[in-house]
């Protein structure tokens, strides 16, 4: 079975549980587990329902699709991503992403949390991804192209689509949300980064760094998705905090700044969707 056969049996099973089309896809990141509660479901599939679907593993991330709305935005949510250091591969991680789109999503929204690299970012600063560097991370588009889906040498150009960062610049604006702009720098994980690979990240160009979305965002753009992305900053990141990292003091800080974050992602949702 090819790659493409796979997301066809995939969106058959879901197809069997809702005839839901969605506009806009939106991937949940750390601090945002609880941002269904505001949305008008219509239906939700756990990813075990669907055969040959990647499950997350990752604590806080529930595992499912929620179809719904946002006001009238019309959204289907992955609430729970996949990351590669579960073990998967890229065309795992992706497959999500590809998925939604022939769901018939037009717009990816993607929102991760990260460290901090900048040194003029704060933790629980809200960064909108500007663009990003997934270079030490493999490249989801390895091996034989999905020709029903895109070509084989995609144009990565302008992967954040700047309509839709327009939309989430005014959303802040509009909430009195402070909103740092920059470059998602994306590793492997699952260990944090080094000093000293944060200090080659800095000179790279990269303001925050993560384990997610860069390569979300290099398989939707060759599937002719329009995209955008915001990162909670959720910590200062290696050699810059003087702490140990760890997950929890991520997921403590993602949580604490969840409202602001919710009310940011709504807002844009439903300003990107009149645009569409």
């Amino acid at each position: 079975m090819n790659e493409y056969e796979r997301l066809e049996k995939c969106l058959a099973a879901i197809r069997e549980r809702t005839d839901f089309v969605p506009d806009t896809a939106l991937v949940l990141g750390s601090g945002l587990g609880g941002f269904t509660q505001s949305v008008d479901i219509k239906a939700e599939i756990p990813y075990e329902d669907i055969p040959n679907f990647p499950r997350s593993t990752v604590e806080g991330h529930k595992g499912r699709f929620v179809f719904g709305l946002i006001g009238d935005a019309k959204v289907v949510i992955m609430d729970g991503r996949v990351h590669y250091y579960e073990g998967y591969t890229m065309r795992d991680v992706v497959l999500p992403a590809r998925l939604m789109r022939l769901m018939g999503a037009k717009v990816l929204f993607l929102t991760n949390a990260a460290g901090g690299i900048n040194p003029d970012f704060s933790a629980g600063d809200m960064m909108l991804i500007e663009d990003h560097i997934a270079s030490f991370v493999p490249n989801p588009l390895i091996g034989e192209n999905i020709d029903e889906i895109g070509t084989r040498f995609p144009d990565m150009s302008h992967v954040y689509d700047a309509d839709l960062s327009l939309a989430v610049k005014e959303s802040a604006e509009e909430l009195g949300i402070k909103l740092q702009k920059g470059v998602y720098l994306q590793l492997t994980g699952p260990s944090f980064e080094t000093p000293a690979e944060i200090r080659m990240a800095g000179r790279l160009g990269a303001d925050a760094v993560g384990m997610s979305t860069a390569v979300e965002a290099i398989a939707a753009n060759h599937a002719g998705m329009r995209v955008c992305g915001v990162s909670c900053i959720s910590n200062l990141a290696a050699g810059i905090n003087p702490t140990p990292l760890t997950h929890a003091e991520v997921q403590e800080c993602a949580d604490k700044n969840a409202p602001r974050f919710k009310a940011l992602v709504s807002e844009s949702i439903q300003r990107i969707s009149k645009m569409l």
